[in-house]
């Protein structure tokens, strides 16, 4: 399973699904983070966390364990 943070940096995937529970789906989703939508990754901090992606046209950071919920192909 590919997930966002298995994506280079300058890379684009589409998301497949969503994992994940509750809040912290409806979170993600309310970020604009849904099935089929093209996500840019812009960085990568040097420890790993945060990611910064655009999607939909804006920029985001997304925590490392949130980018490992995102299923990608």
């Amino acid at each position: 399973m590919k997930t966002l943070r298995d994506v280079e940096i300058g890379g684009t995937a589409k998301v497949k699904k969503l994992h994940g529970e509750g809040a912290i789906k409806k979170r993600i989703m309310d970020m604009g983070i849904t099935k089929g939508v093209e996500i840019y990754v812009r960085k990568v901090a040097p420890l790993g966390d945060p990611v910064e992606i655009t999607v939909r046209g804006y920029e985001l950071s997304l925590r490392k364990a949130d980018a490992e919920l995102i299923e990608c192909v």
